[in-house]
């Protein structure tokens, strides 16, 4: 049922015909009639005369924790705030209203959390998860972060540590030089424990997606730092950005947040600058530079998914990673579309789907672990 009619029902506009559809999805159960009352105690203004910009600035940072580029119609800015309370998401098909969200529950899809395997320089491997505790002579961890010691005396030959998510995972980890990385689901890195002073910083992605808050070069005796992945160098003194890097991709996206990077590869070298995403093509060899929406591209490391013109196949590639689900697309017609919209991660994955097939452009069928797309 759409949302609109859910707003006509609180203001007694409903027609007849209406009226019967209401009261069918209202009796259908228990979890729709919570979900009226939720929003007919928060819901304070009519659609037409909410102001859509100054929703958008005091709604959306609400769910985000910081500001987005998406932009909604008045009935979608009205569902946001009457379902604010209610719900932990918001999505909007592209030029369709909102259908009706729907609450969290129950199921045997998990939903992704902090976990990682870090692989020692001696091939030993420990896991590293929510609830448990790690430590050693020159790391730590609580289960959601690992940090190394700056403290350490530094070794004259540099070992390695790798740390690799799973999908349904993501993790953080604070390197020995300071360096902050944020690491997606389905990501391997390769870093040194230590590093010795003067030298060039260098870790490696190997693959999957990163986002990099680098320690500043002037905190180091001016030493770079360098990100390589799949034949990709990233050269940076201290800055912000992101890089992603899966298997499945054909390219490798690096998107810079503030400050300066090159992106080389072979004897291709190209300059970024902040709000720009560089994108190699593995297959031509080519690097193109086009601005992007910034927060479109690191929401995830927020605990967000956001969609900015993707297609539902994209949308589901990345629900797959998140949730470590498999995801079988049979409607290729259906993948094409494009939707836009912000989803929070800390939610099961039937909420999202639900609200995907509102919208009439999908069906979605669960075996097991494995969502079939019709």
């Amino acid at each position: 049922m759409e949302f609109k009619l859910i707003i006509k029902k609180i203001h007694n506009e409903l027609t007849a015909e209406e009226q019967v559809e209401f009261d069918r999805w209202y009796a259908e159960s228990e979890k729709h009639r919570s979900y009226f009352k939720n929003v007919s105690e928060n819901y304070r203004k009519p659609p037409g005369k909410i102001d859509v910009e100054k929703a958008y600035h005091k709604i959306i940072p609400r769910l985000t924790g910081r500001k987005t580029l998406l932009r909604y119609t008045a009935v979608a800015a009205a569902a946001v705030i009457a379902a604010i309370i209610a719900i932990p998401f918001f999505v909007q098909k592209e030029n369709i209203e909102t259908s009706v969200p729907v609450t969290k529950t129950e199921s045997q899809i998990k939903i992704g959390t902090d976990k990682a395997v870090l692989t020692l320089d001696d091939g030993t491997r420990v896991a590293l998860e929510k609830g448990s505790s790690y430590k050693s002579n020159n790391a730590s961890s609580n289960g959601s972060e690992l940090v190394y010691d700056p403290a350490g005396t530094p070794e004259p030959v540099i070992t390695y540590n790798t740390l690799t998510i799973p999908r349904g995972g993501q993790f953080f980890i604070t390197l020995a030089d300071g360096t902050k990385v944020w690491l997606n689901s389905e990501t391997e890195l390769k870093y040194p424990v230590n590093f010795i002073k003067g030298k060039p910083r260098k870790v490696e992605l190997v693959y999957g997606e990163a986002y990099f808050d680098v320690s500043p070069g002037s905190q180091h005796n001016g030493s770079t730092f360098l990100v390589t992945s799949q034949n990709q160098n990233i050269e940076v003194l201290g800055t912000e950005f992101n890089v992603r890097a899966y298997k499945s991709d054909s390219y490798i996206a690096t998107t810079l947040v503030e400050g300066k990077v090159t992106v080389g590869h072979q004897d291709l070298i190209k300059e970024l600058t902040p709000g720009n995403q560089s994108k190699l093509n593995l297959a031509t060899h080519t690097i193109q530079i086009s601005p992007v929406d910034i927060q479109d591209e690191i929401s995830w490391k927020e605990g967000l998914f956001s969609f900015k013109n993707k297609t539902l196949e994209e949308i589901m590639l990345q629900l797959s990673r998140w949730y470590n689900v498999a995801i079988e697309i049979e409607n290729t017609e259906a993948g094409r579309t494009k939707f836009n919209g912000v989803f929070n991660k800390n939610q099961h994955l039937e909420n999202i789907l639900l609200i995907i097939e509102n919208t009439n452009e999908a069906k979605f069928e669960k075996i097991e672990n494995k969502i079939i797309m019709k």
